[in-house]
């Protein structure tokens, strides 16, 4: 009983050592988390702008070519839209209000058609459509009832809101204001000049009504020009984190590659350096040559460092420990299995590789394995790694899952193929013929030099 209450106590405290630790972790957990969480809602999100887009170029794809271009539809519209404004005002004047004919066809076409002019001309079309409604309500007869509305009548109310608002849509709130100013003092000279028409009634229903509608055409147009202006920034920020993500990843090969070549170098340094030591009667033209290897190759590392304090940023220092490779893929998929994934290894790789080689291995294993994790929780991981004479062979393929998160944006798959194209090789990656997630990485097994390649 002694035995098993001190073994309890052992217990307690242990779990009371070992408490901040499982908190901190727990806390890490949580963080990691809400970071998934919250890029898998971006990346939702994403695709559904993506989808609307692509729909709606799939619609506008199905419209004859001159439907397509806005200008040509605007100018069809308020064409339209003249033609039944002349159609209906001159016969209502001409009939109802007793004006001559011949004037109110005169005077009717320039008033309907100020909105069509003022898509190009919006001075001409406000002098125009100003002059007109004052002439159009002079010419009505003294003697004409007292029951219809003057000097507005309902056609020329219409002609006045689309005069309005057209001008507002097509040159902001300014060029309307003075087509709304313009015209409401055409109306009011009108009644000035003829006292004895009954006018309070028409001034005050027009002056309401194109009033409102300029007001709801100026929030109209502010909304569009906010999302325009929204969607313009949404894509400038794309491309711009693009290409920085695009650069970071490069950065960072371009760090890793540093470090490969700069430990070469420094085994050519002390080769060199120590070399009339270990050979016997070396010759002295012989240990002059080889001092001058010593001496280039402690010059190039001091170059080397120079460009690799450019290349790190201040959230970056230095890995104090050695560059991964071939040989810790085994501990990469075993530390992913801890997580809880299901991951398969199957590995035949000997001989000779390539320092640059077995990094960008080790790497292109790791993010696979990472967006495998990510993107298809709970299915069964299998990576293969092989190789012949000439290239090295990653596989890491995720079978198919009931429900997979949509995949978009990222960089794991760029970085990738950077890494690969840096050493002359290549990357698959795409869905396989069995539902599930495929990538292939083929990797020379000693890559090129940048002379030989005939790139970078």
């Amino acid at each position: 009983m002694t035995a098993k209450r001190n073994a309890r106590s052992e217990n307690r405290s242990s779990t009371r050592l070992t408490s901040p630790e499982r908190r901190a972790q727990r806390a890490q957990t949580a963080q990691d988390l809400a970071q998934r969480r919250a890029e898998d809602g971006q990346r939702r999100a994403h695709a559904k702008r993506e989808a609307r887009a692509r729909r709606r170029e799939k619609r506008l794809a199905r419209l004859p070519a001159w439907m397509r271009d806005r200008e040509i539809v605007t100018l069809v519209l308020l064409s339209v839209i003249a033609v039944t404004l002349y159609a209906v005002l001159v016969p209502v004047h001409a009939a109802e209000y007793g004006s001559p004919v011949a004037f109110t066809m005169l005077l009717a076409a320039p008033l309907v058609s100020a909105p069509l002019v003022s898509t190009r001309y919006p001075t001409l079309a406000i002098i125009l459509f100003t002059a007109s409604a004052l002439l159009m309500a002079l010419m009505v007869p003294r003697d004409v009832s007292l029951a219809l509305p003057w000097p507005w009548s309902v056609p020329m109310l219409l002609a006045f809101v689309f005069a309005v608002v057209v001008p507002t849509f097509q040159h902001g709130w300014r060029t309307g204001l003075v087509m709304l100013a313009s015209g409401t003092a055409a109306g009011l000279t009108a009644a000035l000049m003829l006292p004895g028409f009954t006018s309070g009634n028409s001034l005050i229903v027009t002056t309401s009504v194109v009033g409102g509608m300029y007001l709801l055409s100026v929030l109209i147009t502010g909304r569009l020009r906010v999302g325009h202006e929204l969607t313009r920034e949404r894509a400038l920020t794309a491309r711009e984190q693009a290409k920085r993500e695009l650069v970071e990843e490069r950065t960072r090969i371009a760090r890793e590659l540093h470090d490969v070549v700069a430990h070469s170098m420094s085994l050519i340094q002390v080769q060199a350096s120590t070399a009339r030591y270990r050979v016997p009667d070396l010759a002295p033209e012989a240990a002059a040559e080889f001092d001058d290897i010593a001496g280039t190759a402690r010059s190039s590392l001091v170059e080397m460092r120079r460009i690799l304090g450019i290349l790190r940023t201040e959230d970056h220092t230095a890995d104090l420990a050695p560059q991964r490779g071939i040989d810790d893929i085994p501990g990469l998929v075993e530390t992913t299995r801890r997580a809880g994934a299901d991951v398969g290894l199957s590995m035949a790789i000997s001989g000779d590789i390539d320092a640059a080689t077995q990094i960008a291995a080790y790497r292109i294993t790791q993010e696979s394995l990472s967006n495998a994790v990510r993107h298809a929780p709970g299915s069964t991981i299998t990576v293969v790694a092989g190789a012949d004479e000439e290239s090295v062979t990653v596989t890491v393929r995720n079978a198919p899952v009931p429900a997979a998160p949509p995949t978009s944006g990222g960089h794991g798959l760029r970085g990738m193929t950077e890494r690969s194209a840096l050493l002359g090789g290549s990357v698959e990656a795409g869905p396989d013929a069995h539902g599930g997630w495929t990538v292939t990485a083929a990797l020379p097994r000693h890559p090129a030099s940048p002379m030989q390649k005939g790139s970078l």
